[in-house]
């Protein structure tokens, strides 16, 4: 069956205005059911958790519902669910309770630096996984060696922000279980681009930002209960000491949350049969996801074949399982040169390093500017590659 994506644009407000998002691995536009829902939390009227009146139980109520929505996306446990402002404060917060002097920490340089720099400033020591510059891989092999008895942690990413490589997580995560090490998967880029099931993965800990899968600016971080347990995140002493309330500091953004959760039900239902009353909500994000991963990779065969083919543009990475993300440079033009020549096109791209800081500067591109990067979503259509692809070509 075809990936029904006319109708799934027609979500998207936004997508009216005319332009070609391919700015999605920076976020993602939102659909008008996201949009109903923080403007109906707003109306019905909410109020602090904890109080005695109806304005408070609601908000009690999106919070459970947010964490349940959350859990079912990624396959984890509701009362596992950690909520905050973004993925990296929550990083921030999470690093300084789980390592400190005396442990071993194992970053890469394939990561964003959300998954690298909370990690280096723990105290930990710290080693480093290398990237291949000319494939865009992560080898495992060298894992074995980086692991040993004092690794606290390994922090890894599910899929790089720029170059789309998706290393083998599980692979990485059984040498460091068996080292007695935890694992902290950055999933912020990967959870939009198909199904998602950290266990599969052996993520300890899965974080994700709910604006990178058409959601509000929301981040979370999923972990099994009884592991959140045993961690003491620095706290105020009024604030609730259970679990998984210790790790939220301050107010929750209320509405927004509402929003999260009318996200995650809009990606279940995207495709024909993905309704409500056709099996779990997990089941129906992993037939809908993965309907969403076959119809971007489809669009994206087109994007790169189309790039790899202009004599006067550079592709970085070759990575053999990759997202639909694309990395370049145009012979003769800054990045931001080619990011303003495709705006005034019609065409939204990214340049830059974007936050792949250490992978900017394996490719040796980090202080010329970075590169060009061009993601597709599920919302974008063959007209969006094109217009890339004429734009690009007219700078040769």
């Amino acid at each position: 069956m075809p990936f029904p994506i006319e109708s799934v644009r027609s979500s998207y407000p936004a997508l009216d205005d005319g332009y070609a998002y391919l700015d999605g691995a920076a976020g993602t536009q939102t659909p008008q059911p996201v949009i109903d829902a923080i403007s109906a939390a707003y109306r019905t009227g909410i109020g602090n958790v904890g109080g005695a009146f109806p304005a408070s139980d609601r908000s009690g109520a999106i919070v459970a519902a947010c964490r349940a929505a959350v859990a079912d996306l990624v396959g984890g446990h509701p009362d596992g669910v950690l909520l905050g402002p973004n993925m990296t404060t929550m990083t921030y917060r999470l690093a300084r309770a789980v390592a400190g002097p005396g442990d071993e920490v194992v970053v890469s340089r394939l990561d964003h630096d959300s998954n690298v720099r909370p990690w280096t400033q723990t105290g930990a020591t710290v080693r480093w996984a290398e990237v291949d510059p000319v494939t865009g891989e992560l080898p495992v092999e060298q894992y074995a060696d980086l692991i040993g008895p004092r690794t606290r942690l390994v922090a890894v990413t599910a899929a790089s922000n720029v170059l789309g490589t998706r290393p083998d997580v599980a692979a990485i995560a059984e040498l460091a279980h068996r080292a007695g090490a935890l694992m902290y998967v950055d999933g912020v880029h990967a959870t939009p681009h198909g199904p998602v099931d950290m266990r599969a993965l052996g993520a300890d800990f899965y974080a994700t930002s709910a604006y990178k899968w058409s959601g509000p600016h929301i981040g979370a971080v999923v972990a099994d209960p009884a592991l959140l347990e045993t961690l003491r995140p620095d706290k105020l002493a009024p604030s609730p000491d259970t679990v998984p309330e210790r790790f939220e500091t301050g107010t929750a953004a209320f509405a927004d949350l509402a929003g999260v959760t009318a996200a995650v039900d809009h990606l279940a239902a995207m495709v024909p049969g993905m309704v409500p009353g056709t099996g779990t909500r997990r089941e129906r994000l992993l037939a809908s996801m993965a309907a969403a991963e076959q119809h971007e990779l489809a669009l994206f065969a087109v994007l790169i074949e189309g790039l790899e083919t202009m004599a006067h543009v550079t592709v970085y990475g070759k990575p053999a399982r990759r997202t639909a993300t694309a990395y370049f440079n145009v012979a003769g033009h800054t990045p931001r040169q080619v990011a303003e020549h495709l705006a005034g096109l019609g065409v939204n791209v990214w340049n830059g390093h974007n936050y792949a800081w250490e992978l900017a500067g394996a490719l040796g591109i980090r202080d010329s500017g970075g590169a060009v990067r061009a993601g597709l979503v599920h919302y974008n259509d063959r007209s969006d590659v094109d217009r890339l692809l004429d734009g690009v070509a007219r700078l040769g």
